[in-house]
C-alpha cells in the first residue's frame, strides 16, 4: 500500500544564491519544486511511501525532476512524460535579502497540462492519504478535471483526502477561486489554509473560529498555518495550538509545503493532534533552515535536532 499519493505541477527552478537583481553573470542554483512533490518528499524522508502523478516534458528539465523525486525515494510510475510540451520554469530572484521575486513560465507547458486520464484509479484506492493543493486546479480545466477526480476515487474509497488551499493570485481571481474550493472543501477530511486562503471559503475571523467554521462544510480537522505566529488545529474532538519552532532562517520558501508533509506523515504514524502539530512545526524550522523548497526536510533521525542543545559530535 503507499500511504500518500498525490498530484500537481513540478517545475524546474533556477535560483539566485546572493542578494541582488538579476544580470548577467548572476549564479544561479538549479532544482526543481512543486508544493505536491514537496509533501511526497517530506512524507518520504520521515518513513512513509508516497507517489507522485504529474506530466513533465521530455527534456533535461523533466529528467532532473523524476530523477530527483526517484531519489527520494518517491514513486513516479505514474508521472507522465509529455513530448507535446517543455517543462516549466520558475525564476527565483533575491531582489533584497528580506525579499524573494519569483516569475513563472508554466502555462501551456507539461505539468499545466494533467488530465483526468492520468489518474490511476487502483493507486488511489490503495492509498491512506490522498492530498491535493489549490494550485492544480487553478492550471486549467485538464487539472481541475484531475483533481476532482482523484478525491472522488479516494472518496468513494474511504481514502482520506488532504486539502491545501495554496491559494495562487497569480493563476485565478479570488471568486473562481472561492467557487472551486469551496467545492473541494466539502469533498476533504482534513484543510489546510493560511487566514487569507480560509477567508475565500469562510467569513474572516480569528484562527480558531475560522477553523471550526470549515469545519462546518464537512472536514473532520482544519489547520490554521499563521506563519510566525505558528498553527491552530481544530478537529470534531479537540483543538490545539502549535508554535513555531525557533531556527536561523535561510529561505522561506517551501515552509508551508514542509509543514503539511509533518502534519501527515504523523497522522501516517497514527500521532495525536498536538504531536501532528509539532512534527509539522518541526518539518517547516528544517525547510527555512536550508536553501530550497525541500532540501532541508529531516529524515526520521533527524527529529530532535532541533530540540536539543548544541553539540558537537
Amino acid at each position: 500500500m503507499t500511504a500518500l499519493v498525490t498530484l500537481g505541477e513540478a517545475m524546474a527552478v533556477l535560483a539566485a544564491d546572493r542578494p541582488g537583481p538579476l544580470a548577467s553573470g548572476t549564479s544561479l542554483r538549479l532544482g526543481f519544486a512543486g508544493a505536491e512533490a514537496t509533501v511526497a518528499i517530506g512524507v518520504s524522508r520521515l518513513g512513509h511511501a508516497a507517489s507522485w502523478t504529474g506530466r513533465v516534458g521530455a527534456d533535461s528539465a523533466g529528467t532532473m525532476i523524476l530523477d530527483g523525486l526517484r531519489g527520494e525515494a518517491v514513486d513516479v510510475t505514474r508521472a507522465r512524460v509529455d513530448d507535446a510540451a517543455p517543462t516549466g520554469l520558475m525564476l527565483r530572484e533575491r531582489r533584497t535579502p528580506d525579499h524573494t521575486r519569483v516569475t513563472y513560465y508554466r502555462r501551456g507547458l507539461a505539468g499545466a497540462r494533467l488530465d483526468p486520464e492520468d489518474i490511476d484509479p487502483e493507486l488511489v484506492a490503495r492509498a491512506r492519504v490522498l492530498h491535493v493543493t489549490g494550485i492544480t486546479p487553478a492550471l486549467g480545466d485538464g487539472p481541475r478535471a484531475a483533481v476532482r477526480r482523484a478525491v472522488d476515487l479516494a472518496r468513494a474509497a474511504g481514502v482520506t483526502v488532504s486539502l491545501d488551499l495554496n491559494y495562487r493570485a497569480r493563476l485565478w481571481n479570488r471568486e473562481e477561486a472561492a467557487a472551486e474550493l469551496t467545492h473541494l472543501v466539502t469533498r476533504a477530511d482534513i484543510v489546510f489554509a493560511g487566514p487569507d486562503e480560509a477567508s475565500l471559503v469562510v467569513p474572516e475571523a480569528d484562527p480558531a473560529t475560522m477553523a471550526r467554521t470549515l469545519l462546518d462544510l464537512g472536514p473532520r480537522e482544519a489547520v490554521l498555518k499563521l506563519g510566525a505566529r505558528g498553527a491552530v488545529a481544530v478537529t470534531r474532538g479537540g483543538e490545539a495550538v502549535q508554535d513555531i519552532v525557533p531556527v536561523t532562517p535561510v529561505d522561506p520558501i517551501g515552509a508551508g509545503d514542509a509543514f503539511v508533509s509533518g502534519y501527515l506523515a504523523g497522522l501516517l504514524d497514527g500521532t495525536d493532534l498536538p504531536g501532528r502539530l509539532l512534527l509539522a512545526a518541526t518539518c517547516g524550522a528544517f525547510a527555512v533552515a536550508a536553501p530550497g523548497d525541500w532540501e532541508g526536510l529531516p529524515r526520521r533521525a533527524e527529529l530532535d535536532l532541533l530540540h536539543a542543545a548544541d553539540v558537537t559530535r
